[in-house]
Order: structure tokens, then sequence, then C-alpha cells
């Protein structure tokens, strides 16, 4: 029972992280950052601190 319980809580966490990463990386490439660093989002705090960087630094797309 516990085997089954820890695989299915995996694979319902790896859903999430791809689930919520996609969006992520889109939005950052689409503001001209690299995707790479949606990367910071999966890291708690640091995702904080990512997002509050992201809303205010200029974003190098509207500068064309």
């Amino acid at each position: 029972m516990m085997d089954g319980f820890s695989m299915l809580f995996w694979l319902m966490a790896a859903f999430l992280v791809i689930v919520t990463q996609a969006p992520v990386w889109i939005i950052v490439r689409r503001a001209g950052y690299p995707g790479a660093v949606s990367l910071l989002y999966l890291i708690p705090i640091v995702n904080l601190i990512a997002i509050w960087v992201f809303a205010m630094a200029p974003w190098p797309a509207m500068k064309k």
C-alpha cells in the first residue's frame, strides 16, 4: 500500500511541476529572458525573490 501511495504522490508532483512550469517558461521567454530563468520558480523563497526582481527589472523584450 505504501509503495502505491508514494508512486502516485511522485507522479502527481511531477505533473504539477510540468503544468505550472510550462507557462512560467513561456512568460519568461516572451519577456526577453532565457527560459531557464523560470527554473528559479521551483526553489522555495528564491521564487518569491525572483518574482519581485522579474516584476521590477526592465524587460529586454520591451527595449525593441
